[in-house]
Formats: structure tokens, C-alpha cells, sequence
């Protein structure tokens, strides 16, 4: 199969018997071992691993078995997700340390038990406090549709890794926008789901009470098929809701036209170039009402410090016994988490209370809200700071300015890749729904790719293996 093939059209390959689950795994093995010394994508490749669970997929489909809906299809998991075998390093020098984990993390267990096929953990931002792609460990993971340009984080590796044809599908995690900021840069489809609603079992958290994970893809589609596999509860993660399966993949096709979508104004407008981006969704879903999410420039504050003060705790000892090994950048921002006053922290809260309550009413009257997923398209590597509504301000924690209020509260997002004619570089769109309606950010985003307003090509001179 090709760099450009997705995941449903593997699949659907190898269970006819027109291909080999094996020869699925030798060419994306193969195109690995070429293009990521110079994407930096992976960290870790599971190349025996792999080739043995495809000759399993194989053999399945020899005795007329079924093998799954993602039979043969290879994935990768950000590397704070535990691959048995695989030190769970977080992006982190402190925890190639620790031994390598015991089991793997309950979604890849759940997507290998669909077919697919794990073939390696992926870059990340250091303990996922991060947006550009940057590790000053691993090294930068670069945005494939120009190589000087940042992936955007804290998956980072996650985006390079699809949209440069390396595997059709991966996983990452998003607290603050971290599978929505990559897939805005690397003009990829991303999910972020109502929070509890997959499980984090055997990850590596960063802020509890804000983490998600979720799939990045190429196609509407595979983001479906892979987030489909990955539902149904699990005792091993406290937080996750006790919900029945809600599958999508049947549902995505189903016209949107009776949804009411709005575009969300005030605070999210963002600049001329964000904006452009979004009317181009809104004009291909006839989108003309404007909300106004109330207080999110409180929201976002509240996010952050409640954000530095989760962080902090969870590696207090790390920055007592080894603050030397840390990121110099993340290790300053932990520390300023350690020393804000409790008061402030009780105070978020209670916005984000009031915040959740008053979002949650624009439901009543609206199914779908359109955001920009980032204030910009991807800056240079290294890039320190850029101008953010006019103001220069910090790249690095600036990139999740319209992420970070919708995470916040929990809030389902299918992030839709978006191209201006003309421009090199796409820019993202989230589509937001109320709680466990997943479904509806799927429908909205499979419509857009339909009528051509999102697509999510592999970069050139990566489509051609």
C-alpha cells in the first residue's frame, strides 16, 4: 500500500485478500526507516512487534476469520502512551530511567484488537507542557509540508508522522489543545473527544483533570473507524464516564443540513488569515449565525493556572532531586505552577464552573460551533515569539489561545484541516459540539471533506512511496 493510502482502504485490502497485512507493515516499516531522520516522528519503532502482528492478521484472513475493521493498518502512539517493552519516556530524559512498561495502554490494546498494528511510539513535547514540536531531547518534529516549520504540540510527532505518509493513523493526547494545535499546523483531521469519554489507562498524565486522548488522521472516515474501537469503559481510568458505545462510522454520511452550526465571534475571531479560514467552512455549511462564548478570555486564564498547578504537583520531586535534567523551558513553568497562591487555583475553579454552565446553554439553541483551531499557521522552528492579536507575545504557550477555553470544559472537537487556494500551509478549524456528541463534529467534518472545503493531503515528497 502506498504513503497516500488510508486506513480504510487498507484495511479493506487486506481482508479481500488483495494484499498481505505483512506487506502493508514492510512498506510502512520501509518509509519509516527513510523519511524520519529528517521528520524526527518516531522515537521508538516496534518493528518485530509489528511484523508479527500482521502474519496474526494474515493468518485470520486465511482461515476466514474476521480480522477487524482496521485489519493490517499501521498506527503509532505518542510516546507517553505505555507500549509493553517500551520505556515511557513523556518526552522526558527523567523517565528513560524508569523500566520499560508492563502492558500496553488500553487504547492501543483495543485498536490492535480491531486489526490495526502498532509500530513504534512517537516525539512529543517534554511531559506534553508544549505546542511548537520541539523536545530538547529528541529533537524538533518537523511539519512535514515544510520542513523548517513546527509540527505544533504536544503531539507533535503524532501529525508528522500521518501527514507525512508514515502511518495512516496515530494517537495523542490533548490537555490544553495538543491534538488540535499539530493537526491545525500539519493539516490533519484530529479528534478530541468529551472528556471521560476514552479511557487514559497506562499513559502518563500531564493535568488530570483537563487530559484527553484521541486519533489523528487523514481521512474523516479512519478518524472514525479508530475512534469507534477505541470506546467502552474501563474500570483502570477513575475518570472515564460509564457510557455505552455510541459507534459513528454509519452515521457520518447522514446530512448535516438540519443541524444549526454558528460561528463562535468576540474572543475567537482571532486575525484576517484565522477568520479566512473559517468562512471558508461556514460558506460550505451555509453557516451564518454568530455566537458569543461568554468570559473565555477568563476561561483561558483560569485554564492556565489551573494547568501550572496540576503540573507542578504531579513533579514536585522531579524539580527537588533532578531540575537539571528537565527542558529549561518546561522546567520554568512548572516551577512558576509551584509557587501560585492556592487561593488563585480555588478561584479557576469556580470559573470553570460558571464557564461549563454558561457554554453549555448556547447548546439549547445551536448543534455545531466553528472555531480557528490556531491564531496562525505553523511559525519557524525555533521561532520564540510572534504577534498575537498585534501584541508579541511567547509562541510556545500562546498556540492554544482558542484550544484551551474549549478543552477546559470538556467539550467534544473534530479539528478539519483547511487550505486557502493558493497557500502552502493549512490552518485548522475546530468543530464543536455539547457533551458525548462526538457524532456530530464527525458528520460536520465528513460533509466539509465532501464538498472538498477540508482535506488532509500527505506532504509532497512524502506521497510518492
Amino acid at each position: 500500500m502506498k504513503a497516500t493510502s488510508t486506513a480504510a482502504e487498507i484495511a479493506e485490502s487486506v481482508k479481500s485478500g488483495e494484499v498481505k497485512a505483512r506487506a502493508v507493515l514492510e512498506a510502512a516499516l520501509a518509509r519509516i526507516d527513510k523519511h524520519n531522520p529528517m521528520l524526527g516522528a518516531f522515537t521508538d519503532v516496534t518493528a518485530e512487534r509489528a511484523l508479527t502482528a500482521a502474519d496474526a492478521v494474515d493468518a485470520k484472513v486465511a482461515e476466514g476469520k474476521d480480522p477487524g475493521p482496521l485489519a493490517g493498518v499501521p498506527f503509532a502512539a505518542k510516546n507517553l502512551f505505555d507500549i509493553k517493552g517500551v520505556v515511557t519516556r513523556a518526552g522526558s530524559k527523567i523517565n528513560r530511567d524508569n523500566p520499560p512498561a508492563e502492558h500496553d495502554a488500553t487504547l492501543i490494546t483495543r485498536l490492535e484488537a480491531a486489526g490495526g498494528i502498532l509500530v513504534g511510539g512517537l516525539n512529543m513535547g517534554e511531559y506534553a507542557y508544549d505546542f511548537t514540536g520541539e523536545n530538547a531531547h529528541d529533537g524538533a518534529s518537523r511539519n512535514p509540508h515544510a520542513l523548517d516549520r513546527m509540527s505544533g504540540g504536544s503531539s507533535g510527532g503524532s501529525a508528522s508522522a500521518v501527514a507525512g505518509g508514515l502511518v495512516p493513523l496515530s494517537l495523542g493526547s490533548d490537555t490544553n489543545g495538543s491534538i488540535r494545535v499539530p493537526s491545525s499546523l500539519c493539516g490533519l483531521f484530529g479528534l478530541k473527544p468529551t472528556y471521560g469519554r476514552l479511557s487514559r489507562a497506562h499513559s502518563f498524565p500531564f493535568v488530570t483533570s483537563l487530559d484527553h486522548l484521541g486519533p489523528f488522521a487523514r481521512s474523516v472516515k479512519d478518524l472514525a473507524l479508530a475512534y469507534d474501537a477505541m470506546q467502552g469503559f474501563d474500570e483502570a481510568d477513575p475518570a472515564q464516564a460509564k457510557r455505552a458505545n455510541e459507534p459513528t462510522v454509519a452515521r457520518i454520511k447522514h446530512p448535516v443540513p438540519g443541524l444549526r452550526i454558528a460561528v463562535a465571534g468576540d474572543y475567537f475571531l482571532g486575525s484576517a488569515e484565522a477568520q479566512a479560514h473559517v468562512q471558508k467552512v461556514a460558506r460550505a455549511l451555509d453557516a451564518t449565525k454568530v455566537v458569543t462564548i461568554p468570559d473565555a478570555q477568563a476561561a483561558r486564564a483560569a485554564a492556565f493556572l489551573i494547568t501550572m498547578a496540576e503540573g507542578a504537583a504531579l513533579h514536585l520531586d522531579r524539580l527537588r532531586t533532578r531540575p537539571d535534567d528537565f527542558d529549561p523551558d518546561t522546567r520554568d513553568r512548572l516551577l512558576a505552577g509551584a509557587m501560585l497562591p492556592a487561593v488563585w487555583v480555588e478561584r479557576a475553579q469556580k470559573v470553570r464552573r460558571a464557564f461549563r454552565e454558561s457554554v453549555l446553554k448556547l447548546f439549547d439553541s445551536v448543534d455545531a460551533i466553528l472555531a480557528p483551531s490556531t491564531p496562525m499557521k505553523a511559525p519557524l522552528i525555533g521561532q520564540k515569539t510572534a504577534l498575537f492579536g498585534g501584541i508579541e507575545m511567547p509562541v510556545r504557550p500562546n498556540m492554544g489561545i482558542f484550544t484551551q477555553p474549549i478543552s477546559f470544559i470538556g467539550l467534544p472537537v473534530a479539528a478539519v484541516p483547511v487550505w486557502l487556494e493558493g497557500e502552502a500551509l493549512p490552518l485548522g478549524v475546530q468543530v464543536i459540539a455539547a457533551p458525548w456528541r462526538e457524532d456530530i463534529c464527525l458528520r460536520v467534518a465528513h460533509q466539509l471533506e465532501a464538498a472538498g472545503a477540508s482535506v488532509a493531503p500527505v506532504a509532497k515528497g512524502f506521497a510518492d512511496d
